[in-house]
């Protein structure tokens, strides 16, 4: 999907939102920001539960409350440096996992969240997120596929993805990991 296609179907998402709800996505996101929550799930828990929303646009509503929508920043590459900063040591083993990553196809969508990067095809197929100094966990949204050696199931670390390989050693981003996150490509396509 293009990035103005997205644009385009988050837009009407939004128009949809608002007509179905009365209420502007300013006023929904100014709830979400005064709600006392701050987990993602608890918020679209919270939009479900006391406001009626589907899951799909609470889950909306939520990610533009939290800055966290494709496009919230205009250079994406500056929610990737902020990712890396005190976990510099990490960059190298993203930059080299990416390069490999985009040889896929011209279909690979990467979309720079606070904390992590999704990729997307038609849908999200892999996410990769440093998460401490020292590593750097890669999501995969594969089905059907028996976690095996270094991949393990996601279980609760994140309940949109369904395998989680953790990296903690430059000597594990080698092909193994590339061919694990090609599974997941292959799938979203």
């Amino acid at each position: 999907m293009s990035k103005v296609t997205l644009e385009k179907a988050a837009q009407t998402q939004i128009a949809n939102i608002e007509n179905s709800t009365g209420k502007k996505l300013d006023y929904w996101m100014a709830i979400v920001n005064k709600s006392g929550f701050t987990k993602h799930g608890e918020l679209v828990k919270f939009l479900k539960e006391k406001h009626g929303f589907t899951h799909g646009n609470a889950n909306m509503v939520v990610h533009y409350a939290k800055q966290s929508h494709a496009g919230a920043v205009e250079n994406s590459d500056n929610l990737v440096i902020d990712q890396y900063k005190g976990k510099e040591n990490l960059k190298s083993w993203y930059d080299k996992i990416m390069a490999d990553v985009n040889k896929f196809g011209k279909d690979v969508e990467v979309a720079p969240k606070k904390a992590y990067v999704s990729l997307r095809r038609k849908k999200q197929f892999a996410i990769i997120q440093p998460s401490t100094k020292d590593r750097l966990d890669i999501g995969l949204n594969i089905k059907g596929i028996t976690p095996e050696g270094n991949v393990l199931a996601a279980g609760s670390w994140n309940a949109m993805c369904t395998h989680r390989i953790k990296v903690e050693d430059a000597k594990v981003v080698n092909k193994d990991l590339i061919g694990w996150i090609k599974k997941a490509y292959d799938q979203a396509g």
